[in-house]
Parts: C-alpha cells; sequence; structure tokens
C-alpha cells in the first residue's frame, strides 16, 4: 500500500505568534490496536500550509486490507517538546464517513490512486 502524505493547511501554533514546526506520522495497526510499522515526514518548519509530498510505502496483503488502520498523526515540534495537532484513521477503525469512504474507494480502485482532503481531529 503506497501513502502520500501532500499538504497541510491552516496550521496555527496558539502559543506563540508564528506559524508552527509540523510533521505527520503515520502509523499502520492490526485489528487489535497494535503498531505493525510506522513512518514519518521531515518537518516543515514555519509553515501555516506546509507541503510534505512524501510517499510511504507500507507492506499489507489484499487480504489484510480490511483488518488494519492506518493512523495519520500531525504533530507540531516545538523545541524539546511535540504537541499533537490533529488526527484522522482510515480502514478497520475509521475516525469517520469520510475516511471510510476514501479507504472503501481505495480498496476498489485496484490500484489507482485516490486522493482526498481530511479534516482532521482535535488531538
Amino acid at each position: 500500500m503506497s501513502v502520500e502524505v501532500v499538504k497541510g493547511s491552516h496550521f496555527r501554533n496558539l502559543s506563540l505568534n508564528r506559524p508552527p514546526d509540523t510533521y505527520a506520522r503515520l502509523s499502520l495497526l492490526n485489528s487489535v490496536g497494535q503498531e505493525i510499522s510506522r513512518c514519518k515526514t521531515s518537518v516543515r518548519r514555519g509553515q501555516p500550509n506546509p507541503v510534505y509530498k512524501e510517499t510511504f510505502m507500507f507492506q499489507v496483503a489484499l487480504f489484510q486490507l480490511s483488518d488494519v488502520t492506518l493512523l495519520v498523526s500531525v504533530f507540531n515540534r516545538r523545541s524539546m517538546k511535540k504537541q499533537m495537532v490533529g488526527w484522522i484513521a482510515l480502514g478497520q477503525n475509521s475516525s469517520g464517513e469520510e475516511e471510510q469512504s476514501h479507504w472503501t474507494d481505495m480498496r476498489e480502485a485496484k490500484g489507482q490512486q485516490v486522493c482526498r482532503w481530511h479534516a482532521l481531529l482535535e488531538g
């Protein structure tokens, strides 16, 4: 399974008057919520609308697609601490109808790319 994180929009750093330093972390979870694999984008510094354009590969058999969850979390990296900006989940434990629809369309697309925007849920 190939996953591309394209960009984010309207990220704010509420504690400071400057755009946040952000990165996205992708975690593939099995049917009981255990992490199978994880990867993350590089940090985009001081950008309210960061462009990541990074692609990640996850080894998932076709028959396993109904049993896994892809958790996408965006973090603001402030000096020594990190703070979650928001998250979404696609797959078995999708975080909403849009995410479930995206996952279903991806499974039915037979290898074709399915690109969608998602609104992050509060961290």
